[in-house]
C-alpha cells in the first residue's frame, strides 16, 4: 500500500509559512512536500529553528494568526483548506493526538489528571462522566502508570517528569487518533526515561496501527524507530527517504554532517565529537540559494545563487536537494537541471 493513494494518511504539498509583508517578510517554511503513510512512522529531524514545530502547527491549523499559510494539506483524503476553523478543529481533534515537549506547561496544575485525560473524548464522543473516567483509567494503565485508579484523582505536581509525559501520551490517545505527533516529546527527560517513553510510543503505534510523526533534533532517536525520515533545514525538507537508506547512504551534506555528530560506541574513549561549524540560517536575511551553503564544506557559487532541484535515487524512494551530493563523483541531476525550485 505504500506510495498508493489509499496508503497515504497525510499529504503536504507546497506548504509555506510567512510572517509580515513587503521588505519585512519573514519566511519560516518554504515549499514543503511531505507524506505520512498509514500505520507508518515518520521521523522529522533538524536542529532548533529549522521549522519542525512550525510545520506541525501549520499542518494542524494552529500556527499564530499573524502567519500566512500557503499550500495544500490533505488528511485521509480530505483537503483541510476546505474546512472552516471550527470544522477543522473538530475534524483533527478526533483524528490527531499530540504529545508536546514540556508536559509541565501542557498540563493544568489545578485539574486532576484523570479529568484532563478524558476531556477530549467526552467533548468529541459525548461520553458520560462515568464512561470518561473508565476510559481515562484504562489509558493510564495502557501507558504504564501504576495504580491508575489512584492516579486519576491526583494532580500533575504529584508525578515525576517521565510519568507526566505518560499522562500526556494517554491524553493524546483518548480519541483513538489516526495520527500521533510526538513533538520533541523526550527532550526534557533523562536518557533512561527517554528510552522508556520512546519504547512506549513505538509499542503503542504498532499495537494501535496509528501513523506517527516523531519530531526531534536528534537523528539517533529516529534510528530503528521510524520507517522514513525527513531532514529539515532552513524551513525546507532537504532530504527524505527510508530511514535505513538515509542512515546508510546520506546524500545531502547537512544530513551527513548530522550523522557524523552522533557519538558511536566503537569510538575510542575521549574522542572529540564532530560539530557543524557556523550558525543556523537567519530567517530575516535569507540567501537565494541553499540555506546550508554558508556552513557547507563543498559549497560552490551556484549553491549560494539558486536553489538546487530535488533529485531522486533510482528507486525514487530517496530524495535530496544538493548540487554536490555525498557519494557522487558527478554533480548529478540536481545540478544538471539548474532549476531554482526544490529543497535546500
Amino acid at each position: 500500500m505504500e506510495g498508493s493513494a489509499d496508503g497515504v494518511l497525510v499529504k503536504v504539498e507546497g506548504l509555506s509559512c510567512v510572517f509580515g509583508s513587503g521588505d519585512s517578510l519573514t519566511r519560516v517554511l518554504c515549499d514543503v512536500d511531505l507524506t505520512v503513510g498509514r500505520s507508518r512512522t515518520l521521523g522529522l529531524v533538524g536542529e532548533s529553528g529549522s521549522g519542525k514545530s512550525m510545520l506541525m502547527k501549520s499542518i494542524l491549523g494552529i500556527a499564530p494568526r499573524s502567519a500566512r499559510i500557503d499550500g495544500k494539506v490533505t488528511f485521509n483524503g480530505t483537503d483541510l483548506s476546505t474546512l472552516g476553523e471550527g470544522q477543522r478543529r473538530r475534524f483533527l481533534g478526533r483524528r490527531v493526538g499530540i504529545v508536546f515537549q514540556n508536559s509541565a506547561t501542557s498540563l493544568n496544575p489545578f485539574v486532576r489528571v484523570g479529568r484532563q485525560i478524558e476531556e477530549a473524548s467526552r467533548y468529541h464522543f459525548g461520553l458520560s462522566k462515568a464512561q470518561g473516567k473508565k476510559l481515562s483509567i484504562e489509558l493510564m494503565g495502557a501507558v504504564g502508570l501504576p495504580d491508575p485508579a489512584e492516579c486519576y484523582e491526583q494532580y500533575p505536581h504529584q508525578f515525576s517528569g517521565g510519568m507526566k509525559q505518560r499522562i500526556m501520551i494517554a491524553t493524546a490517545l483518548a480519541c483513538k487518533p489516526d495520527l500521533l505527533i510526538a513533538d520533541e516529546a523526550t527532550t526534557a527527560l533523562d536518557v533512561t526515561v527517554q528510552k522508556q517513553v520512546l519504547d512506549l510510543l513505538q509499542s503503542l503505534q504498532e499495537e494501535r496501527q496509528m501513523s506517527m510523526i516523531l519530531v526531534t533534533h536528534n537523528l539517533g532517536i529516529v534510528a530503528g524507530r521510524t520507517d522514513e525520515a525527513a531532514v529539515m533545514y532552513g524551513g525546507r525538507i532537504v532530504e527524505r527517504g527510508p530511514t535505513e537508506a538515509l542512515f546508510r547512504d546520506p546524500r545531502h551534506r547537512y544530513t551527513a554532517a548530522l550523522l557524523e555528530a552522533i557519538p558511536r560506541a566503537d569510538q575510542p574513549a575521549h574522542t572529540r565529537l564532530q560539530s557543524i561549524p557556523g550558525r543556523p540560517p537567519d530567517v530575516l536575511r535569507p540567501i537565494p540559494g541553499c540555506p546550508f551553503a554558508p556552513r557547507c564544506t563543498a559549497v560552490e557559487a551556484q549553491c549560494i545563487e539558486r536553489m538546487p532541484a530535488v533529485a531522486k535515487t533510482a528507486d525514487e524512494r530517496h530524495s535530496f536537494a544538493c548540487y554536490a551530493p555525498v557519494g557522487e563523483g558527478s554533480r548529478g541531476p540536481a545540478a544538471a537541471s539548474g532549476a531554482q525550485t526544490g529543497g535546500g
